[in-house]
């Protein structure tokens, strides 16, 4: 795994917007390793066992990280299916970024290193609320410092389509 930061991108975002410098929320399924790794690259993270008890239903801490503005990640793929979490999310506003994959957290967590630039680029050109998706770059190319991709999963604007009056 490489340990060193990510390469600059030489890439501009299309908006002319400026980078957005958001507090990450880590749910629980991401273990402490992942936020830990964040906080050593300078980004500023809220643990979900700093805040809440290890029982506490997805929709309380959704609404929570939405009060307080904050970005949330995650590794649990099922929220975005789970009509009561998902709702949450957009009512409350929630940029959800689900980590794709089965790996392992320190995978997870250089992925997300390395992916960071595309992620806050995507921060400065989507409003929330929405629920993106973050995949790892092929291995060879992730193991050689490629980030992932970032993809958006469901917009509020699809939400609302899909709610009915």
């Amino acid at each position: 795994m490489t340990t060193g930061s990510p390469k600059p991108s030489s890439k501009k975002p299309s908006s002319s917007k400026p980078l957005p410098n958001p507090v990450f929320f880590t749910d629980r399924d991401l273990g402490h390793l992942l936020p830990e790794t964040l906080r050593e690259r300078g980004l500023t993270v809220e643990r979900h066992d700093d805040h809440f008890g290890p029982l506490t239903p997805d929709v309380e801490w959704l609404e929570e990280v939405g009060r307080k503005g904050w970005v949330a990640l995650s590794h649990n793929k099922q929220i975005r299916y789970n009509s009561e979490e998902r709702d949450m999310v957009m009512r409350a506003r929630v940029p959800l970024f689900l980590l794709i994959g089965k790996h392992s957290h320190p995978v997870l967590a250089q992925n997300l290193i390395q992916t960071i630039p595309k992620l806050l680029r995507f921060l400065g050109t989507h409003r929330p609320p929405f629920i993106a998706r973050i995949y790892r770059a092929r291995e060879d190319l992730f193991f050689a410092g490629a980030p992932g991709r970032v993809q958006l999963w469901l917009s509020h604007q699809d939400w609302l389509g899909r709610k009915r009056p």
